[in-house]
């Protein structure tokens, strides 16, 4: 085979592969623009639901998922990013705030909490919405693999106080999980400050329109 012909089928050979590719690249594209709109929907949904976990429908009647600000706060953002505050009201009247905040403390990395405190600073619960705990350990922060979550059901900075908001193993009295401290030490912490961020910024929480950034 001449040197013409071999340089001849290379090329012929990388327009084949060069087509492919393209090819590839384009249905790649194609389905990521028709799964997005349906992953986005899929996460709103799931989003909604675990809202409506923590603060009942019969109890309000705005819109929990477009009544919401986006704040910035040294202790609660996390990598100086917005957190976001969903607000639930009847008549018009303040019912309850529920926290997106996150959390890098946990063994695995970062870790999404819903956070809903009610108008009289109890939380009315919290739930973890993301996370890359280990399966069958960090985990059982998941309400579908364990009522772990639910302990902070009613509690505030009063009760217990806010010096006792520690797990146990520390000094506080919150459960750890079994072969597992950091991932609920993390949580605590965390829920913790929401707490306390919510008793020093009711007002504002409440009176911000909706979507509001503020560095």
């Amino acid at each position: 085979m001449s040197g013409a012909s071999t340089q001849q089928n290379m090329i012929i050979g990388g327009a084949i592969l060069a087509v492919f590719a393209l090819g590839a690249s384009f249905i790649l594209a194609f389905t990521y623009d028709n799964t997005k709109a349906t992953i986005a929907e899929n996460e709103k949904l799931f989003l909604l639901n675990t809202l409506y976990q923590l603060v009942p429908a019969s109890a309000i009647d705005n819109d929990l998922y477009t009544d919401k600000i986006k704040l910035s706060d040294n202790t609660l953002s996390y990598h100086q990013q917005a957190f976001t505050i969903y607000r639930a009201r009847k008549n018009s009247q303040a019912v309850a705030a529920i926290f997106h905040v996150t959390t890098g403390q946990g063994y695995n990395g970062a870790i999404q909490l819903l956070v809903a405190i009610n108008i009289d600073g109890t939380l009315g619960g919290v739930r973890v919405v993301k996370h890359r705990e280990t399966p069958g350990l960090g985990d059982g922060i998941e309400i579908q693999r364990s009522h772990w979550i639910t302990q902070f059901n009613g509690q505030s900075l009063f009760s217990p106080t806010e010096k006792q908001w520690r797990v146990k193993k520390d000094g506080g009295v919150f459960d750890q999980l079994t072969g597992a401290t950091i991932t609920p030490r993390a949580i605590v912490e965390k829920i913790k400050h929401t707490l306390v961020y919510f008793q020093q910024h009711q007002t504002q929480v409440f009176s911000l329109p909706s979507q509001t950034l503020k560095d």
